[in-house]
């Protein structure tokens, strides 16, 4: 009796959350709200089962009624729509540097135990940019990005604050300097918060200079993981810090980033004491390290990371019923414009948009790279010198990569991240099985929120 036809097993995504059954068409981003009827007929058809349980299930009219709404769903071509992305076309596009994570600093005043940067000297020497190579660094920019009318820059470390003289002429050069050839310099730094004074403060307002704020939730697990050189903790002294500079910004750009690990697998509840804080800009994401690690997350943790992400679920909209939201990182989602074209394919644009900048000026497809020379691209004084190490990275797209393809989030994780494969699995095209499974829940988890905040606007709910 069914007429959908052609219909591929990685062209949609059907799940049932809470009290919704949604229906992703994958290639399109449109997403649709099933009753059980619709749901199962579809879920049936999927499976190539006989629908005539379906009918016994619900009735005649109810299961014509959600045969036709599936028809009805597929003749407007969002479901099972094919896609017109063509890879090949866009590897032959130009590519032009956008964006700049600069390194002033390569020491750190904490001693983070999962530290991917060795503790912020990235194996090698401690020590800091200076503010000539610092200026090259963003000529190289203002030279590379060709076209592009923006820029973007991260003042990154180790601590970068650890070299705030650095910083602020960096600051001002980048402004001055693209002001003159009619480009903008977005910037932004990323923080411990151990340095972050007054005289800080009020520079990084001025300047309207985004912030990323590591916190890792309540003192006892920001402490294990984040102690001081000298072994204390950290929280009581950044805390205060970070109240300070978000009460400072009054609206501006600003996130608190976390890292969950093994110790914390219940990172709710530090999503819940930063939102208790008064912080209403909060990501936390999982650790990634070598499963020899204590604190290394594997999928063996999968259960009880899903749980705590239901749990997350139930504590958004707790605030938001209370008139007092916080925003998710990894739960803002845009589902009227479907999944953002410019990395439906290759993600953050690692190794050919984006490069991190050492303290000699050395170039790195991205700060997790750095201190691996075999990945060294160059200098910011002549330029990227390895062009097969961005062709390489160029070709990361999700068409290249065995198992994304068929896999229903492809466009909206374009592959994960390639440092997180490399590391894990010593291959840039081999996803890391453990974030391929935190993606697709928190995704689920997202659609979820979203599918409902739109239907209590429309009182659907």
């Amino acid at each position: 009796m069914f007429d959908l036809k052609d219909i591929a097993q990685e062209d949609v995504h059907l799940f049932s959350y809470r009290e919704l059954n949604i229906l992703l068409d994958v290639n399109s981003g449109s997403i649709h709200v099933l009753d059980d009827a619709a749901s199962d007929l579809f879920q049936a058809v999927m499976d190539k089962e006989d629908m005539d349980t379906i009918i016994d299930k619900y009735g005649e009219a109810a299961g014509q009624e959600a045969y036709q709404q599936l028809l009805a769903i597929q003749a407007e071509g969002l479901l099972g729509s094919k896609t017109d992305l063509d890879a090949d076309s866009l590897l032959k596009e130009a590519s032009y540097i956008k964006s700049l994570c600069l390194h002033v600093s390569h020491d750190c005043n904490l001693r983070c135990k999962y530290c991917f940067a060795g503790t912020g000297d990235f194996g090698g020497d401690r020590q800091l940019m200076s503010i000539d190579t610092a200026k090259k660094a963003i000529d190289f920019l203002l030279e590379a990005s060709g076209p592009r009318p923006f820029c973007e820059v991260d003042f990154f470390g180790g601590e970068p604050l650890m070299n705030f003289d650095v910083v602020k002429d960096a600051v001002i050069y980048a402004k001055e300097a693209s002001r003159k050839i009619g480009k903008e310099i977005r910037l932004t730094l990323t923080t411990n918060g151990m340095l972050l004074n007054e005289q800080v403060r009020r520079f990084l307002v001025e300047h309207k200079i985004k912030l990323v704020l590591s916190l890792d939730g309540r003192a006892e697990v920001n402490d294990f993981m984040r102690p001081t050189v000298s072994g204390r903790g950290s929280y009581e002294r950044i805390i205060p810090n970070f109240q300070s500079m978000v009460e400072e910004l009054d609206g501006m750009d600003y996130y608190l980033r976390g890292t969950y690990t093994k110790h914390n697998l219940d990172f709710s509840h530090d999503v819940e004491h930063m939102a208790g804080l008064g912080f209403r800009e909060l990501s936390v994401e999982p650790v990634v390290a070598p499963e020899k690690e204590a604190y290394a997350i594997s999928e063996e943790d999968f259960s009880a990371l899903s749980e705590e992400y239901d749990r997350l679920v139930d504590l958004y909209l707790d605030y938001q019923q209370k008139g007092d939201p916080f925003n998710f990182f990894h739960f803002n989602i845009n589902l009227e414009q479907g999944p953002c074209l410019s990395k439906r394919l290759r993600g953050c644009g690692a190794g050919f948009e984006y490069l991190a900048v050492t303290p000699r000026g050395d170039l790195y497809p991205c700060h997790q790279f750095v201190g691996q020379t075999e990945f060294c691209l160059g200098n910011v004084r002549e330029g990227v010198k390895n062009k097969n190490i961005s062709r390489t990275f160029k070709n990361t797209h999700i068409f290249n990569k065995k198992e994304c393809p068929r896999c229903w989030v492809r466009f909206y994780c374009s592959g994960g991240c390639n440092a997180n494969a490399y590391q894990q699995n010593g291959d840039l095209l081999t996803p890391y099985k453990t974030e391929c499974l935190v993606q697709k829940k928190r995704l689920e988890c997202a659609i979820y929120l979203k599918v409902k905040g739109m239907l209590n606007a429309e009182g659907e709910v």
